[in-house]
């Protein structure tokens, strides 16, 4: 790999001192987020749902998706994975994978601090994978209420070791993140969603306005017959059909989650979510309906055991 051409600069990468971000959400904001990832999209009444964009029975506060946490890495790199010693081709990036932990129930609206930081850089050769962690903590109190690590895959930004070794660095130990097999017995539940054909249009309004997802021209450019929906919509979708099936609409028994997108989904089309309880941890894949191809899997680990099961 040494003498590759790519101008990533893994020294450069490392040393760079991520800039701190302040954000603030309403609950307008939590609101349009359940809307964009297909909360009571099939049934305005939806009692599992209902209370993620209104006061249902008198509640003080709507609840809050746990995905909901996977707009905030989006809040502190406004600019995108744009550092000092990475070069690359926005229109070659691939979102391979969101891991993400909560500490606590978001609440409807709140005051965050961002902190960033790199957590791993490894070379593929032809590409670079590259980590970044987000910790989000209440502004006034100081607590860690959650924390995103985003993995995305530089088509084109490898090929920088300088030696026979290829480089990788991670900052987090190699186990943290169980790997997922998907069980082949039966599912213990499937849950069937129809996304709607402006789903990425309304998913956008949560503040990823990657024109992938909404321009004609740039999907084609990018090899798709058009915009796509977002991979972190789909994710939205997938643990919503969770709490709904394994939580009994509880999305405070929510702990992680990982999410691995394998393949672009269209909005409109149906997806077909099949779970398998191995402890507290919920297996997952995600399908779409009509072409039979798997889009997304990973985990959702929960705080206990359900009563539902």
């Amino acid at each position: 790999m040494a003498g590759a051409s790519s101008k990533t600069d893994p020294q450069l990468l490392l040393s760079h001192k991520f800039p701190e971000a302040a954000f603030a959400y309403t609950e307008r904001d939590a609101a349009l987020y359940a809307l964009g990832v297909g909360a009571c999209g099939r049934d305005p009444l939806d009692a599992d749902e209902l209370k993620y964009v209104y006061h249902e029975n008198g509640q003080q506060f709507i609840k809050v998706l746990p995905t909901f946490a996977a707009l905030f890495p989006l809040q502190s790199l406004p600019d995108g994975l744009c550092f000092p010693g990475l070069q690359y081709d926005p229109q070659l990036l691939l979102h391979g994978q969101q891991y993400i932990e909560l500490y606590k129930p978001l609440s409807s609206s709140a005051h965050l601090q961002h902190k960033v930081s790199l957590a791993g850089l490894h070379d593929k050769g032809k590409a670079a994978v590259v980590e970044v962690e987000t910790k989000s903590f209440d502004q006034a109190s100081g607590e860690l209420l959650c924390m995103n690590r985003s993995t995305a895959y530089l088509r084109g930004a490898g090929g920088f070791s300088k030696s026979s070794q290829p480089f990788s660095y991670s900052n987090y130990p190699p186990n943290q993140v169980r790997a997922v097999k998907i069980p082949k017995d039966k599912p213990f539940s499937v849950f069937e969603d129809c996304s709607q054909p402006s789903q990425a249009l309304l998913y956008r309004l949560s503040g990823d306005y990657n024109p992938l997802h909404s321009d004609p021209m740039i999907a084609k450019i990018a090899g798709f017959s058009r915009p796509i929906l977002h991979g972190l919509c789909t994710l939205g979708f997938a643990v919503r059909a969770i709490i709904k099936c394994i939580c009994r609409g509880d999305p405070d028994l929510v702990k992680s989650i990982l999410g691995k997108f394998l393949l672009h989904v269209y909005p409109g089309e149906t997806l077909v979510t099949e779970m398998w309880v191995e402890g507290s941890r919920v297996i997952y894949q995600t399908r779409v309906k009509a072409r039979n191809r798997i889009v997304l899997s990973g985990f959702v680990e929960l705080h206990r055991w359900t009563s539902s099961l």
